[in-house]
């Protein structure tokens, strides 16, 4: 198992994780594809999408049935915790979709750099991969979709995309560069939700 690959899944079961925190949120208890299914998009959307863009085919969880039983068994982890989770599914969901933006972000600009995408395009590229499918998550749920908050959310996800090619343009440590760019995003994420931060407003007339 390549590093790259067991990243790949580990964001994928992060994601997973969010979709089916985010289906129990609505206490959907009782219709277990429905929360699969959330699961499943949210897993998977902004990579597919991703992929589809680069022309990078056959899409993963198409080829390799690990995604799937990764994203079955994630499921059936925040399912079967649910009593655990009861009281705090808002704080969870939070926790794990920013773990999932911070790895799939750099996970993105990866795949994306190493398909000779230009560095622009290969950041565009890395956000879509981290917050598509959070988006189809909350449309699906009936949520604000979170990139549309106030508090700073894909502002965190670029700024470590340009910290992870500015590290790649020196050719630091691939290793290094990733936990340095994702760890970037998750702890801006995570002081973002703590402390209420976020952009100036735009005036408007």
């Amino acid at each position: 198992m390549t590093t790259g690959y067991f990243i790949d899944l580990v964001g994928t079961s992060v994601f997973a994780i969010s979709g089916a925190l985010s289906a129990l949120s609505k206490k959907m208890y009782h219709d277990l594809f429905g929360i699969f299914f959330i699961g499943f998009l949210t897993a998977t959307g902004g990579g597919t999408l991703r992929d589809v863009v680069m022309g990078a085919y056959p899409i993963p969880w198409i080829r390799d049935p690990n995604y799937l039983i990764v994203i079955m068994g994630s499921v059936g982890v925040a399912v079967l915790g649910r009593r655990w989770w009861l009281g705090k599914l808002r704080n969870a969901l939070l926790f794990f979709d920013t773990l999932g933006i911070g790895i799939y972000t750099i996970f993105g600009m990866q795949k994306a750099l190493s398909l000779d995408v230009n560095n622009w395009a290969a950041i565009l590229l890395g956000m879509i991969s981290a917050l598509f499918g959070g988006v189809l998550r909350d449309t699906l749920v009936n949520d604000l979709p979170l990139i549309f908050d106030r508090q700073i959310y894909a502002t965190a996800c670029l700024a470590g995309a340009i910290i992870y090619l500015i590290g790649h343009t020196l050719e630091l440590d691939p290793t290094l560069n990733f936990l340095l760019s994702a760890g970037t995003i998750t702890l801006i994420r995570l002081l973002a939700i703590r402390k209420g931060w976020s952009l100036p407003r735009i005036g408007t007339q």
